[in-house]
């Protein structure tokens, strides 16, 4: 290890990130929220103390909407801002570190012990919080990176930039509106939690709703009516026949993972009246699209198990399938490209052990960073079980670890001034 990396892993202050992370958390910045506005103004003011050359602006939504590639969003909003900072330098950034500053709802409040999903509350080596997971340790870790090069007086060769952006929740907004005002980088590690792991590949996950028309009557009568939930279980059990197709031979790369591409039903609404046969019944759910498919074929694939349902009311009355909200299509790092390798060789020297690789059966914002010509990966403090749920956590001791290793990464892609 080289004098400026000793110094640079001794000016990373524990404590301070443990501070930062908690700091975070209590912040509600749920996807499209006034919260969210505001921590990306704190982002700002972070990378401006840590002397990086900081952009903020706001996102023209409409322009962006109209825009060639828009990834979608499903949560409403008025307002986004985008928050990018930058090391001095020569030339353009040798590598990003990107963050999102957005969290999903908290769920029932009663589930969450202590009752406050943004309390952060700590106990022995583990933050517990809405976001601590996904992904305010990730955005912590980052925010320390360049807070040490400062402490430590290390002046980077080349620039290291540091992207925070909302709306990865719900689609990929910020990454998308980042990528569009012009920044850019030779590489990227989006410090999603990755659980020790490297994550060189993320599938893809495209939003739909399905509409099954029944047919309304009294229930007391209801043998004059056709039950829109009954007639939805036909499609139910092709969802399920589809995502067992699809899921057959999967990319060596998930590393064992049963179901890489999972098809899920999250919310159904069905009815208006406890004693009337339902007539309508909306399904919104998330289908997984498979590493360098088209999601153009992912859509196509699902519309054709639906349209050749067998069902004697579903042939005369087509369930209608549409595709609003977020859009994930899939991303992998080129094979063979050197960050993996560097990623790793950080890793090692901080725990002693090489990484797995492995990929995410999940969408983010990888595909648009590898979309716009930067290669990019995962590595990042947390364990995705825990994500969107109201056990959410993260293990201290793992922030730690890669934050040490994010330092050691950028000294060895940016270089040190003489």
């Amino acid at each position: 290890m080289s004098d400026d990396e000793a110094r640079v892993l001794d000016a990373l202050d524990e404590a301070e990130t443990v501070r930062l992370l908690t700091e975070l958390v209590r912040v509600p910045s749920v996807t499209g929220t006034d919260a969210e506005s505001d921590l990306q103004h704190r982002c700002g003011r972070l990378l401006g103390e840590a002397g990086l050359d900081v952009d903020v602006w706001k996102l023209d939504l409409d322009a962006l909407r109209a825009a060639p590639g828009f990834p979608g969003t499903e949560a409403p909003r008025v307002e986004g801002y985008g928050v990018v900072g930058v090391t001095e330098g020569e030339g353009d950034p040798a590598l990003v570190l990107q963050g999102h500053v957005d969290v999903v709802p908290t769920g029932d409040l009663a589930r969450w012990e202590g009752g406050d999903p943004f309390g952060a509350r700590i106990g022995g080596n583990v933050l517990h919080g809405r976001g601590a997971c996904d992904m305010k340790a990730g955005l912590a870790a980052n925010l320390a990176v360049v807070a040490a090069l400062r402490r430590a007086k290390v002046r980077l060769a080349r620039p290291l930039a540091v992207h925070c952006v909302v709306g990865e929740e719900d689609g990929g907004l910020g990454a998308f509106a980042t990528l569009a005002r012009g920044h850019r980088g030779e590489a990227a590690v989006i410090t999603e939690p990755t659980g020790g792991a490297i994550i060189a590949a993320a599938a893809g996950a495209l939003t739909f709703r399905i509409e099954v028309a029944g047919r309304a009557a009294h229930g007391a009568t209801r043998y004059e009516g056709v039950n829109a939930l009954e007639v939805f279980w036909p499609v139910f059990e092709a969802i399920r026949r589809l995502e067992a197709d699809r899921n057959r031979d999967p990319d060596p790369v998930f590393d064992g993972n049963p179901l890489p591409y999972p098809i899920e039903i999250g919310t159904v609404r069905a009815g208006d009246w406890a004693s009337s046969v339902p007539d309508l019944l909306v399904a919104e759910g998330r289908l997984g699209v498979r590493l360098d498919e088209d999601p153009a074929d992912a859509r196509l694939a699902l519309e054709t198990v639906i349209g050749e349902l067998g069902h004697p009311w579903l042939r005369e009355h087509p369930p209608a399938v549409t595709w609003p909200g977020g859009q994930f299509a899939s991303g992998r790092l080129p094979a063979g490209h050197e960050l993996l390798d560097q990623v790793a060789a950080a890793v090692a020297d901080v725990s002693g052990i090489r990484p797995a690789e492995t990929a995410a059966p999940y969408g983010s914002d990888l595909r648009l960073y590898a979309a716009g010509g930067i290669p990019a990966l995962h590595y990042g403090p947390g364990d995705v079980r825990f994500a969107h749920a109201p056990r959410e956590q993260v293990d201290l001791r793992e922030l730690r670890d890669v934050t040490r290793a994010l330092a050691l990464l950028v000294l060895r892609r940016c270089g040190v001034r003489g």
